[in-house]
């Protein structure tokens, strides 16, 4: 065992792979081949004696010397960053926190926080990425972001099942809606019932790389009908609009729905839905921890 060859390089495609999930992804996402990933994968894992990364049909999960090689890696690859903004005359510590935030969660949450915290810590930067929560979960894990918003649904489970576990405080708890246009025979109710909602045209997306479609309404004992794919929610709720079909509509939205939608609950469904806070196990810097008390005030005004 012997890392005195490893490279800066290396440990980085390390971290890009832990965060992606694939080794194709991560050469995406760094602008090299699947090759040179792979090549640089194997430098480390000759120098750690052992497998770092188990290949499976879905792409890639650390093996247990995987988890303390990256472990490891987070904190060189953060010191490294550090010195760096240090010789360019810029603190140690530059107030900026590194946030990652589900689709919906973009509609309202995050821009408020954002806004919020601006006005009040206006030293403290935010730089922030769209995921979903399985990618958002690697993402920490791999110490590419510092704070994540994630949704969870029934049974509310830990987001992973790696130790030791992520940070996770609840944000909030909101019940799930039908969005229908505003012409749809069902516009004039204020509750409809699950049966009410078979045989519809559903407007939905993928659900970050798996095979759920948000969009349809979870648990309906029929061949949903998609009649439009669409991953932005302000585009699912505007074909609602055009009267194109129905979606479904996280509460934490009600304030973006467009002319022409009626969000309509959905009685005895059940069908709850969890904001998240998350962050890596270790604590949070002042910033973090400010811009995570800002993200809690916005969920409970909205």
């Amino acid at each position: 065992m012997d890392f005195t060859d490893v490279s800066l390089v290396a440990l980085r495609v390390f971290q890009e792979v832990a965060e992606r999930g694939t080794l194709t992804a991560a050469a995406a996402a760094l602008g090299y081949t699947q090759s040179a990933v792979s090549r640089q994968i194997a430098t480390l894992e000759r120098a750690a004696g052992a497998s770092l990364l188990e290949r499976r049909r879905d792409g890639v999960r650390l093996t247990a010397a995987g988890r303390v090689v990256l472990r490891r890696a987070v904190v060189v690859l953060e010191q490294i960053d550090a010195t760096g903004r240090e010789l360019a005359g810029l603190p140690a510590d530059a107030g900026t926190v590194r946030l990652g935030w589900f689709a919906s969660a973009g509609g309202i949450v995050v821009p408020q926080a954002i806004a919020a915290l601006r006005r009040t810590h206006p030293g403290i930067t935010v730089v922030s990425r769209e995921a979903s929560t399985p990618v958002l979960v690697r993402a920490l894990r791999a110490g590419t972001l510092d704070v994540a918003v994630i949704a969870s649904a029934p049974p509310f489970r830990p987001p992973d099942a790696e130790s030791p576990p992520l940070e996770v405080r609840t944000l909030g708890e909101r019940e799930l809606r039908v969005a229908v246009p505003a012409s749809h025979p069902l516009a004039d109710r204020e509750v409809v019932d699950v049966a009410d909602l078979r045989g519809q045209r559903w407007i939905a997306g993928q659900a970050g790389g798996d095979d759920r479609l948000m969009g349809v309404w979870p648990g309906l004992d029929e061949r949903s009908h998609v009649a439009h794919v669409a991953r932005d929610w302000l585009a699912k709720l505007h074909l609602v609009a055009a009267g194109c079909g129905l979606t479904t509509l996280p509460s934490s939205l009600l304030p973006a729905v467009p002319p022409g939608v009626r969000a309509l609950r959905v009685r005895d469904s059940g069908e709850r839905r969890r904001i998240l806070v998350a962050w890596p196990p270790r604590p949070l810097s002042d910033a973090a921890a400010r811009l995570v008390d800002a993200l809690r005030a916005a969920v409970s005004d909205v």
